[in-house]
């Protein structure tokens, strides 16, 4: 098998692992919007007025990539569901927002513990 192959496949190994050992049957029996529990615990809203909100959160430890950082899809989950939620600062707003597009720059790395 040469190198480039091997290379492929743990991508696909990584892809396609489970680490927590569910199944997928107890990954699609989850609570709906389980998930921004996860995303959302810890923060904070700093600031808030008429179509601008601005929060803050200590970096938890669960929202940790590889390298022991903040996740960047945990970033732009975070990223989402506050600009969704600026949605209902404006006058007569009754839900939330859905993302069409979302663009997040990371400047530098954030570490558990960090605000």
């Amino acid at each position: 098998m040469s190198s480039s192959t091997m290379d492929l496949e743990s991508a696909r190994n990584y892809l396609e692992k489970s680490s927590s050992g569910a199944s997928s049957n107890d990954i699609d029996s989850m609570p709906y919007r389980f998930f921004e529990p996860i995303i959302m615990s810890g923060l904070k809203v700093d600031l808030i007025e008429p179509g601008r909100l601005i929060c803050s959160m200590k970096v938890p430890p669960r929202l940790l990539n590889v390298a022991k950082s903040l996740h960047g899809g945990a970033t732009a989950a975070l990223v989402d569901v506050v600009g969704s939620a600026v949605i209902l600062t404006v006058e007569k707003a009754t839900t939330t927002g859905v993302s069409v597009e979302i663009n997040v720059s990371y400047l530098d790395a954030a570490y558990a513990g960090e605000v």
